[in-house]
């Protein structure tokens, strides 16, 4: 028979190789907890602890943020596309704004060129009658160049003073005509599209009666009178108090407040 008994070095062989394996497992098992507490630390740190799936109340919201999200970033687009397009209208209408301002000073001087030659002298003198007729055409070509680009003169002449379009120089006193309306124009004036590109210089009545839809004024606690007045302009205002300076009253203040 053979004998089956270990050695006492065999024993302590096997002994160290039982202790090597008990340690070992215990330095896994040592390193597997630090591990999970590292892990458990940084998840509480970061408040990304596993609470489950969403709700159907959270979901709901989350879509209607990313809902909101896309509209703002649609009505943005939209609105960057208009203002492109508008951009984009105004630099074709107005790019040559300063230019028109520029060469109106042509139409000018061929204005004043036929305004200095009298009817008497175009008849007395052929060459001069044709010189005359050729600066008429030619100032009727420019005007007609002028509205291909949407330049536009401004009839100023007999109309209502509007401060949006006529300069102020001087004013005419003529109790014939109704005050606050264009007696005179020493410059005309232009507009380029619906922007106004040079006023027109005018001479504004006065002395006259006013305006006929400033004259019918309701008279307080009339409920019969006709339409009441229009605001008086801003000229006209400069213009009364400029009148009552002159005159030497001045309005009255109610110290009494």
């Amino acid at each position: 028979m053979i004998d089956d008994e270990k050695t006492p070095s065999e024993e302590a062989t096997d002994a160290a190789a039982e202790i090597e394996t008990d340690d070992a497992a215990e330095a896994q098992a040592e390193r597997d907890a630090a591990l999970d507490a590292e892990l458990s630390a940084t998840n509480e740190d970061d408040g990304e602890i596993d609470s489950g799936p969403p709700s159907y109340d959270e979901l709901e919201a989350a879509n209607a943020e990313l809902k909101d999200h896309v509209l703002r970033a649609r009505a943005e687009a939209e609105n960057t596309r208009r203002r492109a397009e508008r951009e984009k209208i105004d630099t074709a209408n107005y790019a040559i704004t300063k230019f028109a301002r520029a060469i109106i000073s042509v139409a000018d001087n061929l204005h004043r060129a036929l305004a200095s030659v009298s009817d008497e002298a175009r008849q007395a003198d052929e060459e001069l009658k044709n010189l005359c007729v050729g600066i008429e055409m030619t100032e009727a070509e420019l005007v007609t160049v002028f509205e291909q680009f949407g330049i536009k003169p401004i009839e100023a002449l007999g109309k209502k003073f509007d401060s949006n379009f006529h300069q102020a120089m001087f004013e005419v006193d003529d109790p014939d005509q109704p005050a606050g309306l264009v007696a005179q124009q020493m410059q005309l004036g232009f507009t380029i599209h619906d922007r106004l590109l040079r006023p027109a210089m005018v001479g504004v009545s006065k002395g006259g009666p006013k305006l006929e839809a400033e004259a019918t004024e309701a008279a307080p606690g009339d409920d019969k009178a006709g339409p009441a007045a229009e605001p008086l302009s801003a000229y006209e205002k400069q213009s009364d108090a400029a009148d009552r300076e002159a005159d030497g009253v001045n309005p009255q203040v109610d110290k009494k407040l």
